[in-house]
């Protein structure tokens, strides 16, 4: 298991860049500045390599180095490509299952739902690159290794994957409570693919435009919501359900 690794420094991030590490997320400091810092800018802009914008105390937090304004961690694992991806297990199974996360944050739900999903035989988890939880070693170690078993695909933009599902003939469902349809109603047995919020915000109105179908979870006690790893593992194990009760 190859650990998160930091990289800090900008000529040393841009060297990463340009070698294909699986960069997960850069810190830069607020307010940095000079012709090189502006390089490195447009080259994250290129890459679409999620970024966010901190104090200098959040990163000396980070590292006790020399970072120069800038600290970055490398993925301990290596991303799927979508097309490829869907492709081949296309031409291996019936009907293949994937997991669309929209923009969910908590690298703890993150790690539980990629366990999940390998208990459930989903086929690829498919993440944005910019404003997704990151694959931390705290991830790997709540996936209980799952995700080095579990291929992960990093796209630009969820909506353009629910297209390019839609157009493989993968019908997409997504979990909201924003429907008066069951997950219970809806049928799993052929290639599906679905979609889950983030924590706070639940999945994003453009996508729930784009689902061929919702559904939501029957709540029957006074709190209105459940964690999204526990509600994404309700939802893949109907899946499993239906499908051993259709073979």
């Amino acid at each position: 298991m190859k650990e998160t690794t930091q990289i800090f420094g900008i000529r040393a991030l841009m060297e990463a860049i340009h070698a294909e590490e699986p960069i997960d997320k850069v810190f830069i400091q607020k307010g940095l500045r000079g012709d090189l810092f502006r390089e490195l800018e447009a080259l994250i802009r290129k890459k679409g390599i999620n970024v966010s914008y901190v104090p200098i105390e959040k990163l000396n937090r980070l590292t006790q180095s020399n970072h120069q304004g800038v600290v970055a961690n490398i993925s301990p694992i290596t991303f799927f490509e979508l097309e490829p991806l869907v492709e081949k297990v296309m031409q291996e199974k019936k009907a293949p299952l994937f997991l669309l996360l929209d923009q969910l944050s908590d690298v703890r739900n993150f790690g539980a739902i990629i366990r999940t999903a390998e208990c459930t035989g989903v086929d690829g988890i498919i993440i944005q690159k910019k404003g997704a939880a990151p694959v931390t070693a705290d991830t790997i170690k709540t996936s209980a290794g799952a995700a080095f078993k579990v291929p992960i695909v990093k796209v630009d933009h969820i909506k353009d994957a629910v297209f390019y599902l839609q157009a493989c003939g993968i019908q997409v469902v997504a979990a909201t409570e924003k429907t008066d349809k069951s997950v219970y109603d809806i049928s799993f047995t052929d290639a599906c693919a679905i979609i889950m919020g983030s924590e706070d915000r639940g999945i994003s109105p453009s996508l729930l435009k784009l689902a061929d179908h919702s559904a939501k979870l029957p709540i029957l006690g006074e709190i209105s919501s459940l964690n999204v790893s526990v509600a994404c593992a309700v939802f893949l194990y109907e899946v499993v359900r239906q499908r051993l009760h259709a073979e």
